[in-house]
C-alpha cells in the first residue's frame, strides 16, 4: 500500500509539472500544437519504455476491449482542458479544480461499478471528504488577504 501511495503521489506531482511545461510551450505555439506535440512524446517514450520493458508483447492487444482504446483521445481533452484551464486560471488554482474533478468522478464510477470496477458504496464521509476539499480550494481562491498595492516612492 505504501508504494501505491508513493506511485500515486509522484503521478500528482508529475501532472502539476507537466502542465507547466504544457503552458510553456502553448506560449509559443496553439493549444491544438501543444496538445499534438505533448501527446507525440508521450507515445515515443511509451512506445520505447514499452519495447525495452516488456519486448515482444508490446504488441499483445487482443484481449483489449475496443472502446479501451479510445483512452488517448480522452489524453486529447485532457492536455487540451488543463492548457487551457491554466492559462485562465493559473497552475494551482487549476491543478485543484482537477484534482477535486477526477476525485468526484472516480468516487461516481466506485460507487456504481461502472466498466467492471469493484462496486464500493457511496458513503455520506465520502461525499464530506469531497466537499472538504471542495471548501479548500474556495479558501484558497477567495479566503487570502487581498494584495494590497502600494504606490512606488518617487524620487524627489
Amino acid at each position: 500500500m505504501l508504494f501505491g501511495i508513493l506511485l500515486a503521489a509522484i503521478a500528482g506531482a508529475l501532472v502539476s509539472m507537466q502542465t507547466v511545461f504544457n503552458n510553456k510551450v502553448n506560449e509559443q505555439t496553439g493549444s491544438w500544437t501543444t496538445t499534438m506535440l505533448v501527446l507525440f512524446m508521450g507515445f515515443v517514450a511509451s512506445l520505447l519504455a514499452s519495447l525495452i520493458f516488456e519486448g515482444k508483447n508490446t504488441f499483445t492487444l487482443q484481449h483489449v476491449q475496443l472502446w479501451y482504446w479510445f483512452s488517448g483521445m480522452i489524453g486529447v481533452g485532457v492536455v487540451f482542458c488543463l492548457v487551457q484551464g491554466m492559462r485562465r486560471l493559473g497552475p494551482t488554482y487549476a491543478i485543484s479544480i482537477v484534482l477535486t474533478a477526477q476525485l468526484g468522478t472516480a468516487l461516481l464510477w466506485d460507487s456504481l461499478g461502472w466498466l467492471g470496477l469493484e462496486k464500493i458504496p457511496f458513503t455520506p464521509a465520502k461525499l464530506i471528504g469531497v466537499l472538504v476539499i471542495i471548501g479548500g480550494i474556495l479558501v484558497f481562491k477567495f479566503g487570502g488577504r487581498k494584495e494590497i498595492k502600494s504606490e512606488s516612492p518617487v524620487a524627489e
